[in-house]
Formats: structure tokens, C-alpha cells, sequence
């Protein structure tokens, strides 16, 4: 009998010497960044992202029921798992335009201070993730009538990513107006 056999010590020795030899070191994480999560989406010609945590539901756009007196940027209410959603045209409310739904165009759900809304956009480019350090503070370049709701922006692959701020939208006291 071998020696390493006589003492389970030994043997364990051996063991694990074998095994540090043999083993392969663990990958290093050597560049840890942080990064911001949003919901891209198309309103007319601009690209825009909302933070993750803003949009509350993207759906596809139900049938609306007008309403009566109400500005022509509002769309109608829907019927949404049995709960009344009023539905807005966001390019509608910003930029005077219509959004013509078409088989692209979704409902971002924003749920705000108590304040439920649907806003319609042309189309949901899907979740953005983008790291810390390609934000800058200038809202990009683009529509002017949105610059009020727009915080910063992201640069990623030679593209800009304005920030759209869901809660100065729903904060405006233009967008709670919304009688003729």
C-alpha cells in the first residue's frame, strides 16, 4: 500500500494539489459598468426612450370610445381588463399632429401620481439598454415642442436617444386639460 493510502490526510493533500494544478482560473470581471434600462419608441420621425420603470404596459391599440368635448388629441377611453384607460395621441398633444394607428402603432401605459393614461405612439422599438456614461445632459437633436418633456439623451452606435419623461408629461397642467 502507498503511503497516500495509509493516511486519508495524505491522500486529500494530493488531491487537491492535483486539482489546483489541473484547474482553470475563474473568468475576471474587469470592466463593471452600470447601465440605464428604457422603452425606445417612434412618435412621427423621432426616436425616444423612456425610463423601464415610467412605462407601465405597452399594448396593442384597442378599440377606443370617443369622448365628447374633448381635445382632438384625445383619442377615446378603452376598456382594458375592465378598468377605463383614456387613450392620447402623444404626437397629437405635443406636436399639434395625428398619429394614424397602423399595425405598428402601440399604447404606452403611464400610471403617475394616482393618473392613468394611454399614450399612442407610431411604434415600440423595444427595451434599450444603454450604459452611464453615453448619457449627456442636451435632450438631442430634434423637435423643439418636445424639449420641455425631454431629460438628457444616450449615444450608442452613432445614434441619439432622447430621454422622454413620462412623469413632466403627466405633471404638465396642459396635458390634465383635456375639455375643448
Amino acid at each position: 500500500m502507498t503511503a497516500s493510502l495509509q493516511h486519508p490526510l495524505l491522500l486529500l493533500q494530493e488531491i487537491e494539489r492535483r486539482s489546483k494544478a489541473y484547474a482553470f482560473e475563474l473568468p475576471q470581471q474587469l470592466d463593471v459598468r452600470t447601465t440605464w434600462d428604457g422603452v425606445g419608441f417612434r412618435v412621427g420621425n423621432m426616436q425616444l426612450v423612456a425610463a423601464v420603470d415610467e412605462v407601465k404596459e405597452i399594448l396593442p391599440v384597442p378599440r377606443l370610445t370617443a369622448v365628447f368635448g374633448a381635445q382632438r388629441w384625445v383619442k377615446g377611453v378603452a376598456n382594458i381588463r375592465g378598468t377605463l384607460l383614456p387613450v392620447m395621441d402623444l404626437q397629437g398633444f405635443v406636436q399639434g399632429g395625428t398619429t394614424v394607428p397602423g399595425r405598428r402603432s402601440r399604447i404606452l401605459v403611464v400610471r403617475h401620481k394616482g393618473i392613468a393614461a394611454g399614450l399612442m405612439v407610431d411604434e415600440v422599438l423595444g427595451l434599450k439598454h444603454f450604459y452611464e456614461e453615453e448619457y449627456g445632459a442636451e435632450g438631442g437633436e430634434g423637435d423643439p415642442a418636445f424639449a420641455r418633456y425631454l431629460r438628457g439623451s444616450y449615444r450608442q452606435e452613432g445614434e441619439i436617444w432622447p430621454v422622454f419623461s413620462m412623469a413632466a408629461l403627466v405633471d404638465s397642467p396642459e396635458f390634465m386639460q383635456v375639455t375643448a
